[in-house]
Order: structure tokens, then C-alpha cells, then sequence
């Protein structure tokens, strides 16, 4: 068995001290797509409840969690009785509202916390942040699309990362959608208009051999626990495969155990967070993270002793973390659009956990569950 980085790190300064909820306490997730429905599953087995906040009707989580409340992250009546009725709040994506978030803030905890959030919804200050505290980033450079002189920024913003390069909207995207990649300086009008206005960021590409994520958690008392990482495979912008163990070397992957807790410590952080990096022949790059539960780490629920969103729900509910031991070597598939249709065969499957998303409408690109399969005993990269 494989033990990934086994709570061995305690930060220079730990988080405040806070009792830990206790069995029927109320956990308050913001957003109830399918990432919160699995942290609703997950604190339910612990004995702690639920309350989902979700704008969208029938949202995936709304079927699992104990109270859903339907109401836009603007409905500040809504919000004061939401945070009202929980002990502590999470949530499942990175682009809630600033305003909804000092409403809550003000009456209850928010873990992880609002600096984790800022920072991650804006590119170009995650950017800034990551190489601020020592870490590489691809080059980047910031590009006003609604600026006057937006071309001349971008021919700038081109020459100082050079090409090919992407550019991307600072705030929103995800999934592929938000960005176009630039091959050439030609048509910088078009690629300028597919911003529709927005502040947006050029960032250079980086020559790697894979793509590698970890999967990391820090408890209220700082102490820091990484699931083994993971190699991803990326098809139209989303997430398809993610295979452990990652082929990497020792020394790899202990960089990227530190990197993690790197990020998570300068954060002061409580909670779940997704690394993602690239494996280049100078060392690894940070791409991104995302300070939440991740889709490259639904490998957990098949491969490890504990998955990723008890590990969450144990964090934030100030308990202690457990080992992240993986028993298995496994790789999870996303099950993108039409591949649900495949679900038959793969429920005739042997050794594979099956986990469908609760979706009523099957669209090109939408995640609808996601298949993990047991390749055999944990072994070493």
C-alpha cells in the first residue's frame, strides 16, 4: 500500500482553534452540482447533515443533501436563513459572489477560506500569487480585451510569452470554455471578440510530458495530508483519464507533495484542494489549483482507504484527517456527453465503481459520471 504524504507536515502558523462539529451538526454547501452531492453523501455517513444553496432548479445535489435551498446567490434574505441553520459553510465551485460571501462570513465560517477563493477566481492573480511564494507558472501576461488598445496589447502580451499561446478570460472559465488558442499573430480582432470584453490573461504553453495533479488536504491544526498524484489526460479542454500511480519519479513526486502544501500553507488553508502541474525536464510547472474537491481525485472512492470528499468534510468540520493510504492502482474516466450510454456495459464490469451524476439532460461536453477501474494492489510509479 501506498501512504501519499501521511500528516507529516504542521504549518508555521496554524489555523484558529475551533470545536469540531459533532454528529448532527449541519455542514452548508454553496452550489449543488455533482461535486457537492458527493460531499453531501460523505458527511451523511459521518452522521453530519447537509443544506445545499444552489441557484439552478433540481440541482444533482438536492437529491442526496438534507435541506436544498433554491434561491440566486443575490437573495440576501435567503442567504442570512442559509447560514442561519449550518455550523460551517464550503462549497463546491470557485465563482460565488464576493457579496453573498460577506453575508455569510459575517454569521458563520468559511472553509476554505476567502483569500483561498480570490485568489483562484481571478488567473492572473493566481498567478501572481504562485510565483510570489517561489512557484513556476507558465509566462503569462495580462490582456484588457475592452481596452482601446487591446491590439496592441495582445501583440505585447505575444511577444513577451510568445506563441503558440492561449488566452483566456481571468474569470469563469472552465472546462475549455473561455479561452482560444493563438497559433499565429493573425486575426488578433477575432481572437479579442471571442473575449466579449472581459479582463483576460495570454498565457504561454509549456513543454511537459504529462500533466500530474495532487490531491491535498489541511485541517483546522494545520497538519497536511496529499493523496499519491495522479496522470491526467485532457481531450477538448476536459478532463478524460486520470491513471494512479502517476509515472513519475521519487524525487517528482515529493516536489509535488511540496508544492501542495507550499499553497496550502501560504493560504492558511482548511480543506481539499486540487493541484494541477506540469512534468517538464526542468521540474514541475503549476498550471493551476482549484480549492475544492477535484475531478482528478475521484480516483480516491476505488483506490484509497478514505476518498477525497471525506477527507474534505472531515476538514472542514474540524476533525482530524485520516491517512490517505492507497490500496490500488486504478484509473477514473470521466463519462463525457453520450458516453453514458456505455453505462450498461460498463455496470457488467468486473472490479469498477460506477458513479452517475444524477443528471436528467445528457449534453455534448457535460459530465455525467464518472467509472473507476481497479487495475490491481497498489505498486510504485
Amino acid at each position: 500500500m501506498d501512504g501519499g504524504w501521511r500528516l507529516r507536515s504542521l504549518s508555521p502558523k496554524s489555523l484558529m482553534k475551533t470545536d469540531a462539529l459533532a454528529p448532527g451538526q449541519t455542514i452548508g454547501i454553496l452550489g449543488g452540482g455533482q461535486l457537492g452531492r458527493m460531499l453531501a453523501m460523505s458527511a451523511a455517513r459521518l452522521g453530519l447533515r447537509t443544506h445545499v444553496f444552489e441557484p439552478g432548479a433540481v440541482p444533482p445535489a438536492g437529491e442526496v443533501a438534507g435541506v436544498t435551498t433554491t434561491a440566486d446567490y443575490c437573495d440576501r434574505e435567503a442567504l442570512a436563513a442559509f447560514a442561519g441553520s449550518v455550523d460551517v459553510v464550503t462549497y463546491e465551485f470557485e465563482n460565488v459572489p464576493a457579496e453573498a460571501l460577506d453575508l455569510i462570513e459575517a454569521r458563520v465560517p468559511i472553509r476554505p477560506n476567502r483569500r483561498a477563493l480570490a485568489v483562484s477566481q481571478d488567473r492572473l492573480r493566481e498567478k501572481r500569487f504562485l510565483n510570489g511564494i517561489g512557484l513556476a507558472t507558465a509566462p503569462f501576461h495580462p490582456v484588457d480585451s475592452a481596452s482601446p488598445n487591446a491590439a496592441s496589447i495582445l501583440k505585447q502580451a505575444m511577444e513577451a510569452v510568445g506563441l503558440p499561446a492561449i488566452l483566456k478570460t481571468r474569470r469563469l472559465g472552465y472546462d475549455g470554455k473561455g479561452q482560444v488558442r493563438i497559433e499565429d499573430t493573425d486575426c488578433s480582432a477575432d481572437f479579442l471578440a471571442s473575449m466579449a470584453g472581459a479582463e483576460a490573461i495570454l498565457e504561454g504553453f509549456v513543454d511537459f510530458e504529462r500533466e500530474v495533479s495532487v490531491i491535498a488536504a489541511r485541517s483546522v491544526d494545520g497538519r497536511i495530508a496529499c493523496f499519491e498524484p495522479g496522470e491526467n489526460v485532457h481531450r477538448d479542454g476536459i478532463l478524460r483519464t486520470t491513471r494512479v500511480p502517476a509515472q513519475v519519479g521519487p524525487g517528482t513526486r515529493e516536489r509535488a507533495f511540496e508544492i501542495a502544501a507550499a499553497i496550502l500553507n501560504a493560504l492558511d488553508y482548511c480543506g481539499v484542494i486540487g493541484v494541477e502541474l506540469f512534468d517538464t525536464a526542468d521540474g514541475l510547472v503549476v498550471n493551476e489549483f482549484a480549492p475544492r474537491v477535484h475531478n482528478s481525485g475521484h480516483w480516491t472512492e476505488a483506490g484509497a482507504i478514505i476518498d477525497q470528499f471525506e477527507q474534505h468534510v472531515r476538514a472542514v468540520a474540524g476533525w482530524p484527517l485520516a491517512d490517505p493510504i492507497r490500496h490500488s492502482d486504478v484509473e477514473m474516466n470521466n463519462l463525457v456527453g453520450e458516453d453514458v450510454a456505455d453505462v450498461p456495459a460498463i455496470a457488467r464490469e468486473d472490479g469498477v465503481r460506477l458513479h452517475l451524476y444524477g443528471k436528467s439532460e445528457t449534453r455534448a461536453g457535460r459530465k455525467m459520471g464518472h467509472v473507476t477501474r481497479v487495475l490491481g494492489p497498489a505498486t510504485s510509479p
